[in-house]
């Protein structure tokens, strides 16, 4: 008999959609976000001795998908969206539970108010977190191992074109996450129309860009309307 899973947390992030969310986690380390235990669980005993490990798992729920897919078989965006595998053996959101794990870095603890501190998420702002697991070394450490056919499939990242008038729009630590994030190329696997402009949410600005062979350019990254 299932059992039925309500979240634990939720995690907050300069990505409010699902556009431009990296496609693993650590693809884009300098993008901080913060994991924000519920009421329930908001109290120093739930987090007591995290502060000991660099890293955990997120457990989590691919809450921006609607559909609940009967298919089998997934196209991963590393084969280029044309080559179909089995949806066990991919980490495509589109599965029978929705659920993701990844691996983020601890960037600080702080027990008193529930929060944790993480960088290299692939999780876009207010999605549900179901369990959080510390990461151990030698148990969830396997070097060397196959990886199917990311193996086969060598990612490049693109190269990223930000204007000096744009560029001061971001902090620091907030240009260096947004252009991992747009080397990561967020465009679907079949477009690659130099003409088209792609546009994202990060940090309340809308980022918009275009991408011409292996060059990304930012054109603009104006202020989100406020609702």
């Amino acid at each position: 008999m299932g059992k039925e899973i309500t979240p634990v947390a939720v995690y907050h992030s300069p990505l409010e959609g699902k556009f431009g969310v990296p496609r693993q986690s650590g693809v884009a380390a300098d993008l901080r976000g913060e994991v924000r235990l519920e009421d329930r669980y908001r109290h120093p005993d739930a987090l007591r001795g995290l502060e000991g490990f660099d890293y955990a798992w997120l457990i989590w729920g691919f809450s921006l998908n609607s559909e609940n897919p009967d298919s089998l078989t997934v196209r991963p965006p590393r084969l280029g969206g044309n080559r179909r595998v089995g949806v066990f053996a991919s980490r495509s959101p589109f599965r029978p539970n929705g659920l993701g794990l990844s691996c983020v870095k601890i960037e600080g603890v702080d027990p008193e108010n529930g929060v944790i501190r993480v960088s290299g998420a692939d999780l876009a702002d207010g999605t549900p977190v179901y369990d959080i697991k510390p990461y151990v070394e030698y148990a969830d450490s396997r070097p060397g191992v196959r990886s199917g056919f990311v193996d086969d499939s060598p990612w490049e990242p693109l190269e990223v074109s930000v204007s000096e008038e744009i560029a001061s729009l971001f902090p620091a630590g907030g240009l260096s996450a947004l252009k991992q994030i747009l080397a990561a190329d967020p465009r679907p696997s079949y477009q690659d129309d130099p003409e088209r402009e792609y546009g994202l949410t990060f940090a309340g600005r809308n980022v918009k860009f275009k991408v011409s062979g292996k060059v990304l350019t930012v054109t603009g990254a104006d202020q989100k309307d406020s609702e």
